[in-house]
């Protein structure tokens, strides 16, 4: 009866998302591997058993095995079945600070692509009141990476009034709000963070190679100069699965 249950509470979950039913599904059963309850050198269900405890129909099934097989968690031999022969990697280095200090140091080993650089752009809505829109900005398109992996997108937008005080090599080099910390006549006076948990579009999922609908985290950072100006907006989307949030409450 409790497996009956549980079983029904499955179909239900899928059926209330939007996103494809095997990307759904790849998500689960990576998570069953995740918390051991499919184990390494484990034989997992077979296809029709799979479908029927899911209520899909069985190519729904394979399409989220293929899935699972690129990323190296699972091997199908004929005539014996699927086994797990792998964990995920669930390697959470890229911690999001939520201190002023913490936000201007940049990760170890990263590497900051520059994926677009507009001139003239004006600041996009965004959440939040704290100050004053500029007349123009610099919006650079960011990627952020370690070992080859892209862990953070990022829009950010820099008040083309203070863009010749930055050093062009910090683009590529610094926290977006490294970049206007410290600047000569600049003297931040309000600065905030805003997370948002959400899920990967298609662009997204490209661009972070990821699958559509996997977990992502939205953080929108304003910093305001003492004229009350928006100097540096940055909205950037981090990959859920390679990045923590931790919070010092006393």
């Amino acid at each position: 009866m409790a497996g009956m249950k549980s079983e029904n509470a499955t179909v239900k979950a899928l059926q209330k998302s939007n996103v494809s039913r095997y990307i759904q599904l790849a998500s689960l059963f990576r998570q069953r591997i995740e918390s051991g309850e499919w184990e390494v050198g484990e034989k997992i269900p077979t296809v029709k058993e799979l479908a029927d405890q899911c209520g899909v129909a069985t190519m729904t099934i394979r399409q989220s095995l293929d899935i699972l097989e690129k990323e190296g968690l699972i091997e199908r031999y004929r005539a014996k079945g699927t086994f797990v022969v792998e964990q995920p990697k669930r390697d959470l280095w890229c911690e999001v600070k939520t201190d002023w200090t913490g936000l201007l140091i940049a990760r170890d080993n990263a590497v900051i692509e520059i994926l677009g650089d507009e001139l003239g752009a004006q600041l996009p809505r965004h959440d939040g009141d704290i100050g004053n829109a500029a007349p123009a900005y610099r919006h650079l398109k960011r990627r952020h990476s370690r070992d080859d992996l892209a862990f953070l997108l990022a829009d950010v937008y820099v008040d083309e009034r203070i863009c010749d005080l930055i050093p062009e090599e910090n683009y590529t080099k610094v926290t977006a709000m490294r970049l206007v910390a410290d600047l000569p006549g600049q003297t931040v006076v309000n600065a905030n963070q805003i997370v948002t948990i959400g899920a990967a579009d298609l662009e997204t999922a490209s661009q972070l190679n990821i699958s559509i609908g996997d977990p992502i985290a939205r953080v929108q950072r304003t910093v305001v100069n003492q004229n009350g100006d928006i100097i540096m907006l940055a909205n950037g989307i981090y990959r859920g699965d390679m990045m923590k949030i931790e919070v010092k409450l006393r």
